[in-house]
């Protein structure tokens, strides 16, 4: 993702006009400048006339960003390498709060399970390898087979 956000301005640049293309970069860039802390209070909606729509669970939420949108505008355009947004409305927008925090749950969820399988998967080799009484062969097989989880992840 590093490397995405890192080609954002070139990506820009290279499609010249195309609007799409200008809203999906200003949508991957809020999330960045937002970061964790925002992802599911603060969700974007749309980039209108170099204008980006923020939907917020609520007015506190609304007050609270405008106070430091000047802040985040300046980050936003930074990570995009040019002025690309000139302004940022923050809407109170329940329903797409919602949505966005059900998504990312979802994706948490998924997430656990995964680290589940592994951790089951680790236990397991645990298992294998203290069957294997020659502790060289013991040694090389658990290198092995974490060298073969590493690739999965990848």
């Amino acid at each position: 993702m590093d490397d995405l956000i890192r080609a954002l301005p070139k990506l820009i640049r290279a499609a010249g006009d195309a609007e799409e293309v200008a809203e999906a970069a200003a949508l991957v860039a809020w999330r960045r400048v937002a970061g964790e802390a925002l992802r599911g209070c603060a969700v974007p909606f749309r980039l209108y006339r170099k204008t980006l729509v923020i939907a917020v669970p609520d007015t506190t939420w609304k007050k609270q960003l405008e106070a430091i949108s000047g802040q985040l505008l300046f980050r936003l355009n930074s990570l995009l390498g040019q002025a690309m947004v000139t302004f940022i409305e923050f809407r109170v927008d329940q329903p797409t709060v919602q949505a966005e925090r059900a998504r990312m749950k979802s994706f948490a969820v998924e997430d656990d399970l995964q680290e589940e399988r592994a951790l089951r998967r680790a236990d397991d080799l645990q298992d294998a390898a203290g069957a294997i009484h020659d502790d060289d062969l013991r040694r090389r097989f658990l290198i092995a087979a974490g060298s073969y989880m590493n690739a999965q992840k990848k």
